[in-house]
């Protein structure tokens, strides 16, 4: 049976490099310098105005909906034909959200033969006292036998202005919180689901959580979806988390917090459940549209 490290080598539909593999197993294997480069080919669309004096227009602020990795380095290339360990101006880079950064160091490290997967959950360094909706990379450290958490968005002008208090390149797993382990926090009675969420748009509570878990049960799959992908069971503000949702969710959360997991369970569970699988159309709640997602 196939080990959790051996799937985490291998690409998804999002993470496939095709033609671009040649130019990403020529960048550097180092976590740090990847970062760099991912961040040089990168920016985070929201924070763009505020850091780094870039007005988007609606047309490159959309430039977030794109999926595979593929489309992205065709659109950052389209920006500026440079090889992408060359860093761009900001205006040059490609316009995207936490979920992109994580993604590409994600692809990046899978084409040098590293275990590796994106995350969903929430980052407690960005608003104090808050833990707000993020992604980053999880990687297979085999010095260390051991999973890392990087953020790779945190460049030096974030962490200047977040002052995180945290190693992007080892992030703490109390820092940040995979949405399985925010859900059992909540459940216990550990954590206030309210504290969980994204502050510019005023959400958070256990529904978003479960979203979040959803999305990183996908992730887990390798289906790396937008952070405002919905499908399936994804419960929405108002609805009610009936106790079989409850029930099906505590089971989600066992198994995808689990560090190196139960590879088995999370494909069991993700593959026979249509609640859970990422469907071949699902909901963009940024765009308001029904999008085609290729499996």
């Amino acid at each position: 049976m196939e080990s959790s490290r051996e799937y985490y080598r291998s690409h998804g539909a999002m993470t496939a490099a095709d033609a671009h593999g040649a130019e990403l197993r020529s960048l550097p294997r180092d976590i740090a310098a990847l970062c760099e480069v991912i961040q040089g080919v990168l920016i985070h669309r929201d924070i763009a105005p505020f850091l780094y004096d870039l007005k988007l227009s609606p047309e490159r602020y959309a430039e977030a909906n794109l999926r595979p990795v593929t489309a992205m380095i065709e659109r950052a290339v389209a920006l500026d034909p440079h090889p992408l360990a060359v860093a761009r101006e900001p205006r040059n880079r490609m316009a995207c959200v936490c979920r992109h950064f994580s993604v590409m160091l994600c692809a990046i490290l899978r084409e040098h033969g590293v275990s590796a997967r994106a995350r969903c959950g929430f980052a407690g360094y960005f608003t104090p006292g808050k833990y707000e909706d993020h992604w980053v990379c999880e990687y297979w450290n085999a010095g260390e036998s051991r999973w890392r958490l990087v953020d790779a968005q945190l460049d030096a002008v974030q962490r200047k202005v977040f002052k995180p208090g945290i190693d992007p390149l080892d992030v703490a797993r109390d820092r940040f919180v995979i949405a399985g382990d925010a859900w059992q926090m909540c459940r216990s009675g550990r954590a206030d689901a309210n504290l969980f969420g994204l502050s510019m748009i005023n959400e958070s509570g256990l529904w978003f959580i479960a979203q979040n878990m959803v999305r990183d049960l996908a992730s887990l799959n390798r289906m790396e979806m937008l952070p405002w992908d919905v499908w399936g069971t994804m419960p929405e503000p108002a609805d009610e988390i009936t106790a079989d949702m409850m029930a099906l969710f505590d089971r989600v959360a066992a198994l995808t917090m689990s560090r190196d997991g139960v590879l088995a369970n999370v494909r069991e569970i993700y593959e026979s459940d249509r609640r859970l699988r990422v469907p071949s159309t699902v909901f963009n709640a940024s765009t308001r549209a029904t999008d085609t997602v290729a499996a």
